[in-house]
């Protein structure tokens, strides 16, 4: 038999809509044919129904399995043995873990399986005896099932939606956090409001920087439309879900279409912002007044979030303005200290820091000798060698670089103050200052210090010519496990063309 059949006196959705699913679970292929003929043209709220056959408990287990839409199940108990329906019972609740489906339990021998007993012992909603069943007790049957599933749904839409929040509140600023927030109110929007699970927020990012470019960009999606995030920008956007967004941002109001909302609003700061709901129907007051106090709330976190963005990109900037300083100071070229960022992101990623991990270090790497603004002239730009009194008030720069940077609680200035410190450590403990060996030397001071010096040594300095990027690697090669972490000069010479690839494109 086939399990997935569908029967065919039912009707077909409406568009926005999908039929409520029902597993019909009996080894008498005339029961499957009666439950057919009574449900023939059966709807609730507006939805048919699409039934599924199971002739036995084993095939029914495999169709529970695969379908987690499976709203009610219409259930015999002998079939392949005497319990069969009550096993599969306890094989749904237990083993799946699916406490959401709505059990009517139809048997034509209540003697085998009481009542009094059965309705305790077992999971169930309801108990029908065959015999006493009839076709309007059926379908009243079914649509309080049908209803008791539809509550327990949005209640279970509404919980996982707001984990989504809880768990987005605690980095709110991050932009993934603000998706994954957006993502989560969209979830429980379009629960409380009966509607299917698409939905998408978009924002035209009305921030200086993007107000030239007019571009629209997707901050969050759910259902189906999860698929957009990815993506981003309206380019990949159905031609009528587009045209109705676009729509709305021109009348500058919030547009309903057949079976879809498209919410409109904007911020003080200028953020438009649309909330495009798929699966609506008509909305009362209430339902309208919530759809805009959520879509005005999301224009808001995203202009936090461009406000964030600003702050944040002022000190890189700051950060990196510093370093270059410091550099020219030493007679040394400001893309010196972009080199470095650019060649300590490429080896955190390789070495499998996470991505905010690799940005921060980026940020931070520019001021790893921010501490030679402490050093004098005529020792920081001594053309030869420096003497044993000269060389111990250079090795000074970690420390006073440290002092300058470390008074700081936010996070780019804490870990260049760590930077600055420790990027002339050595893994076998012969650094300086502080003789860190090893893993107790952080991982950005690890990443620097091979960073610094291989850009150190393939360009000019006052004190001598560049090396040939062969001897380079041969001198890098050899502090293998003496001044550099093994792991770390192991994924440099394999990926040696992207670093040469960053030492060509900023050029002294």
């Amino acid at each position: 038999m086939n399990g997935l059949k569908q029967q065919a006196a039912n009707t077909q959705s409406p568009a926005g809509t999908a039929p409520w699913q029902i597993l019909v679970v009996d080894d008498d292929a005339e029961v499957h044919a009666v439950t057919s003929l009574v449900l023939r043209n059966f709807q609730f709220e507006n939805r048919p129904i699409q039934l599924i056959d199971a002739y036995s408990a084993a095939e029914a287990e495999t169709i529970i399995q695969d379908n987690e839409d499976i709203c009610l199940i219409l259930l015999d108990v002998v079939m392949e043995h005497e319990n069969a329906g009550l096993d599969f019972i306890k094989f749904v609740r237990q083993k799946t873990g699916n406490r959401k489906v709505r059990i009517i339990l139809r048997t034509g021998h209540p003697g085998q399986a009481p009542e009094q007993n059965v309705i305790v012992d077992y999971d169930i909603n309801d108990y029908k005896d065959k015999t006493e069943l009839t076709a309007q007790k059926l379908r009243t049957a079914i649509i309080a099932a049908l209803r008791s599933w539809r509550d327990i749904t949005i209640i279970d839409a509404n919980r996982k939606g707001l984990q989504k929040i809880i768990d987005a509140l605690g980095s709110i600023f991050k932009l993934q956090s603000l998706k994954k927030l957006a993502s989560g109110v969209l979830t429980q929007l379009a629960a409380l409001l009966g509607m299917s699970r698409n939905s998408l927020c978009v924002s035209s990012g009305m921030t200086i920087t993007r107000v030239a470019e007019k571009k629209l960009q997707i901050m969050a999606a759910s259902g189906e439309y999860e698929r957009f995030i990815d993506c981003g920008s309206e380019a990949c956007l159905p031609d009528d879900i587009r045209e109705s967004i676009k729509e709305a941002f021109q009348v500058k109001q919030t547009i309903k279409k057949p079976a879809a909302l498209v919410a409109y609003s904007t911020s003080e700061r200028g953020t438009e912002n649309v909330i495009y709901l798929s699966g609506v129907q008509d909305l009362n007051e209430w339902e309208t007044k919530l759809v805009d106090i959520f879509s005005l709330n999301a224009a808001i976190a995203f202009d936090n979030n461009y406000l964030n963005d600003e702050l944040e990109e002022t000190q890189r900037e700051i950060i990196e303005t510093l370093g270059e300083v410091a550099e020219k100071r030493s007679r040394e070229t400001g893309h010196h200290v972009r080199r470095v960022a650019e060649y300590c992101q490429l080896l955190g990623r390789l070495y499998g820091l996470s991505e905010d991990e690799v940005t921060l270090l980026g940020s931070a790497a520019p001021t790893h000798d921010i501490g030679k603004l402490g050093i004098p002239d005529n020792i920081l730009n001594k053309p030869g060698p420096l003497t044993p009194e000269e060389w111990l008030v250079m090795r000074e720069h970690p420390v006073t670089g440290h002092a300058m940077l470390g008074k700081s609680e936010r996070s780019i200035l804490k870990a260049s103050a760590q930077i600055a410190r420790t990027h002339h450590e050595h893994w076998n403990g012969g650094g300086y200052p502080d003789g860190l060996a090893e893993e107790s030397i952080p991982v950005f001071g690890r990443i620097v210090a091979l960073a610094d010096v291989f850009d150190a040594l393939s360009h000019d300095r006052v004190y001598k010519k560049a090396w040939p990027i062969d001897d380079v690697t041969d001198y890098i090669r050899r502090q293998r496990g003496e001044q550099f972490e093994p792991r770390l000069v192991d994924l440099f010479l394999e990926h040696l063309a992207e670093f040469t690839g960053i030492k060509s494109r900023f050029p002294d």
